[in-house]
C-alpha cells in the first residue's frame, strides 16, 4: 500500500465506529444498552439473534407474550447473521432483509464493504448441541447449518473480515467444560478460511470469549449477551 492509503484506511477506521457483538438470544434490552452506551454506527451481530416471530412464550405466572423486537438503535444499522437458534423456516420466507428500521438480516455469502473499502462477509449456522431437546419446525430447524450452496452464494470478492455463527476446525476454541459434536459448518467455515484468508474473524456460538491468531488472520469468539465473559469489542 501506498503511504496515502495506508493513511486513508487508518483515518477511516478511527471515524467509522463498528461494535461486533456476539448472541443475542431475543435479549434486545442489552444491545440497546450497548448501542446507548457507545453510540456505534455500525453493529456486526455473530447470530444467534432470536429470530422467532411467530413464537409464544408464557412467563412464571402462565401469562402469554408474543415475541416481538424493539430498537432503540436511532442512526445505529445493525446487519445480523442466523445461528441455530433461529426460525430458520421464517428468516427463508423473508421479502426484505431489513426486518426493523436500520436493522438487517444479513443472508449467507452477502457482502457488506465498509467505507475504508474492506468487504465483510456474513456466514451464519451452525448444528445445535441440544437439538434432541427441541421440537423441529418450532424452535429447532434442519436448516441450522452451512450447506454446499451456501458456499456457491458468496461473490467472487476479496474478503477481508468474516462475520459467522460457529468458528473454523483452525481456530482453538476449546480449552472449557461444553462439548461440541462434530459440526460440517465448521468445516464450511475451514474451507473459506483456506480460500479468502480474512485479516479479522468474528464469532460467536461457543459462550465463551476467546482471541487468537491462525496464520495471518486474527479471530475473536465472542460470549453471549449478558454474560460475564466479554461479548463485544470493536473492529
Amino acid at each position: 500500500l501506498t503511504f496515502y492509503k495506508k493513511y486513508v484506511i487508518f483515518h477511516n477506521m478511527k471515524t467509522e465506529k463498528i461494535l461486533v457483538v456476539g448472541d443475542i438470544h431475543g435479549c434486545y434490552g442489552y444491545l440497546n444498552s450497548i448501542i446507548s452506551k457507545k453510540n456505534p454506527q455500525i453493529v456486526l451481530q455473530c447470530g444467534d439473534f432470536g429470530y422467532f416471530p411467530n413464537s409464544i412464550f408464557r412467563d412464571s405466572r402462565g401469562n402469554i407474550h408474543y415475541w416481538k423486537m424493539e430498537f432503540k438503535n436511532k442512526n445505529t444499522k445493525i446487519y445480523w447473521i442466523d445461528g441455530n437458534h433461529e426460525d430458520h423456516w421464517g428468516l427463508s420466507s423473508l421479502e426484505n432483509n431489513e426486518i426493523y428500521p436500520n436493522v438487517f438480516y444479513m443472508k449467507r455469502g452477502s457482502i457488506l464493504t465498509l467505507s475504508d473499502g474492506r468487504n465483510v462477509l456474513f456466514m451464519g449456522g451452525a448444528l445445535s448441541i441440544d437439538k434432541h431437546d427441541r421440537i423441529e419446525g418450532i424452535d429447532w430447524f434442519r436448516e441450522e447449518t452451512i450447506t454446499q450452496k451456501d458456499l456457491m452464494n458468496i461473490p467472487d470478492k476479496n474478503i477481508d473480515i468474516v462475520i459467522s455463527h460457529t468458528l473454523p476446525n483452525e481456530f482453538d476454541v476449546f480449552d472449557y467444560h461444553i462439548k461440541f459434536d462434530h459440526d460440517t459448518s465448521r468445516d464450511a467455515l475451514s474451507t473459506i478460511l483456506e480460500y479468502y484468508k480474512p485479516d479479522l474473524w468474528f464469532g460467536g456460538h461457543m459462550h465463551t470469549f476467546k482471541t487468537g491468531k491462525y496464520l495471518n488472520t486474527k479471530w475473536t469468539c465472542l460470549s453471549y449477551a449478558g454474560h460475564y465473559e466479554r461479548w463485544w469489542c470493536w473492529l
